[in-house]
């Protein structure tokens, strides 16, 4: 059996390009277009199941745990929105960019340089995100089931990924990496790409029942993403643990 869920080639990809993190108009662009959609789909949904109060830090107490967390850049709007939030990451490069930023920013967040089946939780989390992370991991049944064994009953688990359709062959690859340029040639393999009745098999053997599953969409002439019913490039699942 498999212990390990790092992929050594895809963390040195993202090392080698750690410093960029924060860097709106650097190599991470897409995800800081990317990110404002994937914070208020996180935020709603946490409120809506926990049916916790609107206010400005509607999160507070929330036990957030941010797998693949890179440079922190949903780390922090989380701490900021109130919940107390945790990030892991293989990368080291990630980890150290990540601690430096939040401490510039006075924020508590606790980083650590692990993947999930190595992380040593003193307790349970009441949410577990994973964001873009499950294209990029080992062994993704392993990996789901570690991550599983982080999250509470009744807790949320929300996977964003890419589906494994010719359209996300030729918009996230082709397009995206190829044409556009938007993100560097060999950030996704398409191979690893997952269909969402994949996940959603690969989740209910551990527990966690599906939600919902919305897609993400872009448009490219209003220049932004939002949410919507086409799964057949991007989608975010959200899942329930029994």
């Amino acid at each position: 059996m498999k212990n390990n869920t790092i992929n050594k080639k895809e963390i040195e990809k993202f090392s080698k390009i750690a410093e960029e993190w924060w860097n709106p108009e650097g190599k991470f662009k897409p995800l800081h277009k990317f990110n404002p959609i994937r914070i208020s789909y996180i935020k709603e949904n946490i409120i809506e199941t926990f049916k916790l109060n609107y206010n400005k830090t509607p999160l507070k107490d929330i036990k957030i745990l941010d797998i693949g967390c890179g440079g922190g850049l949903l780390s922090e709007p989380m701490c900021r929105l109130g919940a107390k939030v945790t990030g892991i990451d293989a990368s080291d490069k990630n980890i150290k960019v990540a601690k430096l930023h939040s401490k510039k920013n006075n924020l508590q967040i606790n980083y650590f340089c692990s993947s999930p089946e190595k992380f040593d939780a003193k307790q349970k989390f009441d949410v577990i995100l994973n964001m873009e992370i499950v294209e990029h991991v080992e062994d993704v049944n392993f990996f789901l089931k570690s991550c599983s064994k982080l999250l509470k009953k009744n807790g949320i688990m929300f996977v964003a990924t890419l589906n494994k359709t010719l359209k996300s062959y030729i918009f996230a690859i082709v397009g995206a990496e190829y044409i556009l340029r938007w993100l560097p040639i060999g950030t996704h393999e398409w191979e690893k790409f997952l269909k969402p009745e994949e996940l959603i098999s690969i989740l209910e053997k551990n527990d966690l029942k599906l939600d919902k599953v919305n897609g993400m969409n872009f448009n490219l002439i209003k220049n932004k993403w939002s949410v919507g019913d086409d799964k057949s490039v991007n989608y975010i699942a959200k899942f329930i643990k029994n």
